[in-house]
């Protein structure tokens, strides 16, 4: 465990002796890393260098979190302090811009990029929040975690234990956290999504529910449609969360994927 100010991330991670890039898992706006917990250990697991921020994106300090670039600058801050160089980036939800745009300045960082569930072409859902006329962001009512379930999962069945739901409603009551995401919501708004595209020149996979009620996949297919370069994995009976949803098959596409972009395949 490494320590930051109160402003990062802090960060799990196992690197051991091995020359290929760290496979660094980013947190969502919610979630922490734990969202991660299948991939991380499968990759620790086999030997590969392995990292994952522990903190909500929600939970930085708010000039950290209203800015997709000073998140992906914390991001590697936290890699800096665990000793990982090259990284390959995945990255779920507002993670996902993150990692497209540090892709695009930082090329000698960054070697391949993983984004599920990006933001950025599509209006907000509603998840069971409400904005205040500071602009701030509150759960509301009873109907909150049922909205966020529906929201997450295919199924209509949360994958998170009732402690998880707790811990994201708990967050979400604090003020700061509220703030946090408020500025969150509005930097993906503003975003310039193909101009940060254009900027990416490493392998980059897009790893996609076929059923993201939050992040619908079919406004992004039609731009990727113009970078041919990318692979696109669509995932059959999954929502937003497919590292969780379907851990099986987001692993199972990673590992190849991570191979390529450390040259560890001819």
């Amino acid at each position: 465990m490494t320590g930051a100010s109160m402003m990062d991330f802090t960060a799990e991670h196992r690197l051991g002796d091995s020359p290929r890039p760290a496979v660094v898992f980013m947190s969502a706006l919610f979630a922490g890393g734990w969202i991660w917990e299948h991939p991380y250990r499968h990759l620790e697991r086999a030997g590969l260098p392995v990292l994952r921020t522990n903190e909500a994106i929600c939970a930085l300090d708010r000039r950290v979190a209203g800015s997709i670039e000073r998140l992906g600058d914390a991001l590697l801050r936290a890699c800096d302090e665990a000793g990982a160089g090259e990284i390959i980036l995945c990255a779920n939800s507002l993670g996902g811009l993150v990692a497209i745009d540090l892709a695009g300045r930082r090329p000698d960082r960054v070697l391949g990029i993983v984004v599920s569930g990006a933001p950025g072409l599509t209006a907000d859902p509603d998840v069971g929040l409400s904005f205040d006329r500071r602009g701030s962001v509150r759960p509301f009512g009873d109907e909150f975690g049922e909205r966020m379930v529906a929201a997450l999962f295919h199924g209509g069945r949360s994958l998170f234990s009732d402690d998880r739901m707790a811990e994201v409603g708990d967050m979400l009551r604090r003020p700061e956290s509220m703030v946090s995401m408020a500025r969150s919501l509005k930097a993906t708004r503003g975003y310039r999504v193909r101009a940060a595209l254009d900027r990416v020149s490493c392998p980059a996979m897009y790893l996609w529910g076929r059923h993201d009620r939050m992040t619908p996949v079919d406004p992004w297919l039609e731009v990727l449609a113009g970078y041919p370069g990318n692979e696109i994995l669509l995932v059959e009976d999954c929502g937003h969360i497919p590292m969780v949803e379907r851990a099986d098959e987001y692993t199972a596409a990673l590992m190849p994927f991570a191979d390529r972009c450390s040259g560890a395949l001819a």
